[in-house]
């Protein structure tokens, strides 16, 4: 008897999300082998997870706040779809509320990074890349960090799974970076919805819990023009951006038309360092 091919991640997803055909759906089924039913179930509970999350907050009527922020962020909500799927009506809403908070009160100043290692020209990003990439990445590092069972979609120990996968769905080869000398370990990494495409989110953690992300996707090219000097780089490149999100500390930069926010809620001389060492690796 022949042994069937190996289900890949992208299968895998395209038959939870309900993407196939029926006569598709069934012989996909009958080649899940047990790991494949184990994921399909975390998935599964995840999802309902953020449903029972969101329910609340469903039963509420909107803040004026809310109302205005929508009408004033149609690709916001734009974003938000691939979250129904998730989470339902109510997980859309918080993740709208939150956005339009977040971009309402990001407080962003550039921080030109250190002579001594190599970096991007100081220069400002677009206030459009400056609101709402960082904004995204904060969001994303309050929504998953806090979880216990699942902060991860696919954790380190698939590291190789991990980056070919995110890579295919981002069309574009990405590379982990270590951050073990900076005393913080690889927990895993997930895909996620951006307003250009598919973004990716790696964590990471320290040994006493505290936990750090690296949220990474294409931006849409700018009029803007700030250049490397310490290479052949893309005239869209731009210098680190620190900004504030609360507790949650963040720097932004772009990089051949990709963007980088590492998020923590750690001070910023910290952050830096730590971004220093992710944009050397990159």
């Amino acid at each position: 008897m022949n042994t069937p091919d190996p289900v890949s991640a992208d299968e895998l997803l395209r038959l939870f999300d309900g993407e196939l055909s029926a006569t598709d759906a069934h012989a996909l089924q009958a080649r899940l082998s047990a790991q494949d039913h184990s994921t399909l179930a975390a998935w599964q509970l995840q999802k309902e997870q953020l449903r029972a999350l969101g329910q609340p907050i469903a039963a509420e009527t909107p803040p004026p706040e809310l109302v205005h922020a929508l009408s004033r962020t149609t690709h916001a909500h734009i974003r938000t779809q691939r979250w129904w799927r998730w989470g339902g009506m109510a997980a859309s809403v918080t993740l709208a509320f939150g956005l339009g908070w977040l971009v309402r009160g990001t407080d962003t100043a550039v921080m030109a990074t250190t002579a001594s290692a190599p970096s991007p020209t100081p220069g400002m990003p677009t206030a459009r890349a400056a609101t709402s990439f960082p904004a995204q990445a904060v969001l994303a590092h309050a929504t998953y960090t806090p979880e216990v069972k699942h902060p991860v979609e696919v954790s380190a120990e698939q590291q190789a799974h991990l980056v070919q996968w995110l890579s295919k769905r981002l069309d574009r080869p990405l590379q982990v970076p270590s951050l073990s000398a900076q005393g913080y370990e690889l927990m895993g990494g997930r895909l996620l919805p951006g307003d250009s495409g598919a973004r990716a989110q790696f964590m990471f953690q320290r040994a006493d819990g505290l936990r750090v992300t690296l949220y990474v996707g294409a931006v849409a090219p700018t009029g803007a023009a700030n250049t490397i000097t310490s290479g052949g780089a893309s005239a869209q490149d731009t210098a680190f951006a620190f900004s504030q999100h609360g507790t949650v500390a963040s720097f932004y930069w772009v990089d051949r038309g990709f963007g980088y926010a590492l998020s923590a809620p750690v001070p910023q001389a910290e952050l830096h360092r730590l971004a220093q060492a992710v944009y050397q690796q990159l």
